[in-house]
């Protein structure tokens, strides 16, 4: 096997079609023909699919940067294509044909840093069992569940079609720059048929017709006949010439409702469609607005649909093909949004009692248990701060009699073995008991129905607790998987003993914080109930995403955590409570952070400093949280300081800048910053260091950023030694910059720590400085 650390060879394939690269006039392939050049990637396992997509759209016209099909990928992976043409300036959109992914996190790092610049649109491949199979006999590489892809995707902000249609009408859309700010869609159509038509196509992706205001109607009521629909979707009548088009488009425009506006056109003999195009497209001018188009029929259209390509006013053969492009961007544009969108800080800070759980689980693996019993897993839920109800173990019925005297309310009592997971399934849950006697006599008859239907088990006991009457709550579960190919997933749903059958479930991948919680909740339809509705109030979500939150950082905390469920989860306006949960573990050695194909935040970089003053600092990782600190960092230093930083004078930071700076990839990423300690929320910032590293981690770029008041206080020097420290714990071989030549300041703090200063020919006012960190020796600031 050809060693890459040594001769940095890549290898694609084997089992692929092959490469081609137009705009080099590369073709190391054996497809039947040559892409036209264009400025689309598509990027596939399947050389098959690769012929068949390079052979549609050439008959389209559509051209490509690159064509490449990885087969087996034995080295070159989705990974590394998305690295690569992230930073490829022909390529302005990347296109996916998935089967399944290696090295997830690898991939999420690639993929996230990617749809950060472009469109990243994917057609996942085996969304069904059959296909997955199919899908893992053709690559040889197990696919893991359809809904973990989609978790996936969506958190990287990439857009998920179901079929190549869907993938060049996405592309058409997106790459055309006509952005719609939400999903209310005006439609305008001389057919009332096709307008309904793509009004259920709407409902049916989850979009919703735009309320016109009354200004609008009346306006529509001045220049429509009678017989016009009178509302939206806005039936223009069949006869309509190219001018009531253009009057009725100009008009739905101007109405803030609206986000975007589908015109359709259907064929007849007493108007052209063709000069309706042209009324479309002079009414749009250089307009921006977001509209798309759909002529129907095949020969008639024709001319009509080069007329939209040659303006660059998206066009498709069917409504509902339009319809579904529209919510693509949509979706698209939204995923982009929660990339950069600033967390709330999470309402309450909890310290979890890992040594409690450590306990736990070593005693289950003495014991040589897979599962954890009941009181078990309450107890390691306890231990994060998750409320559950007070439960006893006994070890009989007579003892169950005398622990539900002592609670004096009615009781569930369940059975204790732990060889039964599914209590329910064997008659082993009692509830709502209202006297010892009962107990008792439930118990006995509990234990001769587990004998029958469990014959093998071994029975511990029963477990007694408190019959929680809570009125109007919600039943929840929340849980984790481990997938095989992206680890450990959160699970939320609507609980209960009817949770399959419901089939209300949505998965995330950890960590979560508070938006992402929020949004996990958000994929389900008890999401609907828990907000409240009529006489409802609503649940306490804020709790409920906190509780994700914490299941998530024992799932990222413990990596023996193999299966968690608590179910139910009860919920209403007073909280959440733990009513039952299962655990499983199994042994691991790795750390248990490395099976997130997300890095999380990376707690053990936390450190106190004493300053020179005496004073004392925290040093920790940035958080997603922490942009309104930073905004707050930004507005305390000086002109001078904000020009030495950024090259250019900044009178503010944006939200977008500061988000890029804040919501950082910890594998690929880090920024040190300099915070109060014991701060909880937003704590006040004093000083970061940041470094971005290459996607192989061989040179990292850095940048400093202080507070003018800090200014003499050694900061820098000291950001810059834990920087140092970090990048060569990470394998890091290089640390660069630019620092103007006027910087005095940083300049003498990277003379200190010995990089190499090179000037810039093209610019002299930069100064490029280098550090190597291939020694073993530490690198200390000279005195």
């Amino acid at each position: 096997m050809l060693a890459r650390p040594a001769y940095t060879m890549r290898i694609v394939g084997p089992n692929c079609l092959g490469v081609m690269i137009p705009g080099f006039g590369v073709n190391a392939s054996f497809a039947h023909i040559k892409p036209i050049g264009g400025h689309l990637a598509f990027v596939a396992q399947s050389g098959a699919m690769v012929t068949s997509v390079l052979d549609w759209a050439t008959a389209r016209g559509i051209g490509f940067s690159h064509f490449v099909s990885l087969g087996d990928m034995s080295d070159v992976d989705f990974g590394d294509m998305l690295d690569y043409l992230a930073y490829d300036h022909g390529t302005h959109g990347i296109l996916l044909y998935i089967e399944s992914v290696t090295h997830a996190r690898k991939f999420m790092s690639a993929a996230r840093a990617a749809s950060r610049v472009k469109p990243v649109i994917v057609i996942k491949a085996g969304r069904s069992a059959a296909g997955a199979r199919a899908a893992s006999s053709h690559t040889g590489a197990m696919a893991g569940l359809d809904a973990v892809y989609d978790a996936a995707f969506r958190r990287a902000g990439m857009l998920r079609v179901d079929d190549i249609g869907g993938l060049f009408g996405s592309v058409e859309t997106l790459g055309m720059g006509r952005k719609a700010k939400s999903d209310r869609l005006a439609i305008v159509s001389n057919g009332g048929g096709v307008a309904v038509m793509a009004t259920d196509a709407l409902a049916d992706y989850g979009g919703s017709l735009a309320e016109l205001s009354a200004e609008t109607i009346a306006a529509l009521d001045s220049v429509l006949p009678p017989t016009w629909s009178g509302a939206n979707p806005i039936d223009i009548i069949g006869d309509a010439p190219p001018e009531r088009y253009a009057r009725a488009l100009e008009i739905v425009l101007k109405d803030r409702g609206a986000d975007a506006v589908l015109v359709l056109n259907c064929p007849v003999a007493i108007a052209s469609g063709t000069d309706a195009a042209r009324a479309v497209i002079e009414t749009l001018g250089k307009s921006r607005a977001c509209v798309l188009t759909s002529w129907l029929g095949e020969n008639a259209p024709r001319e009509a649909r080069r007329l939209f390509g040659e303006h660059r006013i998206p066009t498709f053969y069917t409504p509902e093909r339009a319809v579904r492009a529209f919510m693509d961007m949509v979706n698209y544009h939204r995923n982009q949004e929660a990339l950069i969108e600033t967390p709330e800080s999470v309402p309450e800070s909890f310290e979890p009692d890992t040594e409690a759980v450590r306990r736990v689980i070593d005693a289950n693996f003495a014991g040589g248990r897979e599962w954890l019993t009941e009181p078990e897993a309450k107890a390691v839920l306890s231990a994060y701060g998750i409320p559950v109800v007070t439960t006893e173990i006994v070890p009989d019925p007579r003892t169950a009699a005398m622990a539900a005297a002592k609670f004096a309310v009615p009781v569930v009592l369940k059975i204790l073995s732990h060889d039964i997971t599914h209590k329910s399934d064997v008659g082993g849950v009692a509830l709502d008991l209202r006297s010892p006697g009962a107990v008792r006599d439930a118990a006995e008859v509990m234990l001769q129905k587990v004998r029958e239907v469990a014959p093998n088990a071994v029975v511990d006991g029963f477990t007694v607790q408190p019959m929680v009457e809570r009125p109007g709550a919600y039943e929840l579960i929340l849980g984790m998987i481990e997938d095989r190919q992206f680890g450990p997933v959160i699970l939320f749903g609507h609980g209960g003993t009817a949770v399959e059958i419901r089939g209300d479930t949505a998965l995330a991948l950890p960590p979560l914080n508070m938006r992402l919680a929020h949004d996990l909740m958000g994929g389900t339809r008890i999401h609907k109930m828990l907000k409240g509705f009529r006489d409802r109030p609503s649940a306490a979500l804020d709790d409920i995403a906190l509780t994700l939150i914490k299941v998530s950082q024992l799932v990222i905390d413990f990596g023996e955590i193999a299966e968690l469920d608590i179910n139910p989860l009860l919920s209403d306006e007073f909280g959440v409570l733990a009513l039952d949960a299962r655990v499983r573990v199994r042994r691991s050695d790795a750390p248990a952070a490395s099976r997130l194909a997300i890095r999380p935040y990376p707690k053990n970089l936390e450190e106190i400093l004493s300053l020179p003053d005496g004073s004392t600092i925290l040093l920790r990782p940035v958080r997603p949280e922490d942009e309104p600190a930073f905004q707050d960092l930004f507005s305390r230093m000086s002109p001078e300081d904000i020009r030495m930083r950024f090259f250019a004078p900044k009178s503010a930071l944006s939200h977008v800048s500061a988000a890029r700076m804040t919501q950082i990839d910890y594998d690929r990423e880090m920024a040190l910053v300099l915070a109060d300690p014991g701060a909880a929320g937003n704590a006040t910032v004093y000083g970061c260091v940041h470094i971005s590293a290459d996607p192989d981690g061989e040179k990292a770029e850095y940048a400093i950023m202080i507070r003018s008041d800090m200014v003499g206080q050694g900061l820098g020097p000291l950001l810059m030694q834990k920087i140092i420290d970090y990048s060569r714990s990470r394998g890091i071989g290089e640390i660069f910059g630019d620092v103007l030549r006027e910087n005095k300041q940083m300049l003498k703090v990277c003379e200190s720590f010995k990089f190499s200063q090179h000037f810039n020919v093209d610019d002299p006012s930069v100064v490029h400085v280098r550090l190597k960190l291939t020694s073993d020796e530490d690198i200390l600031p000279e005195k």
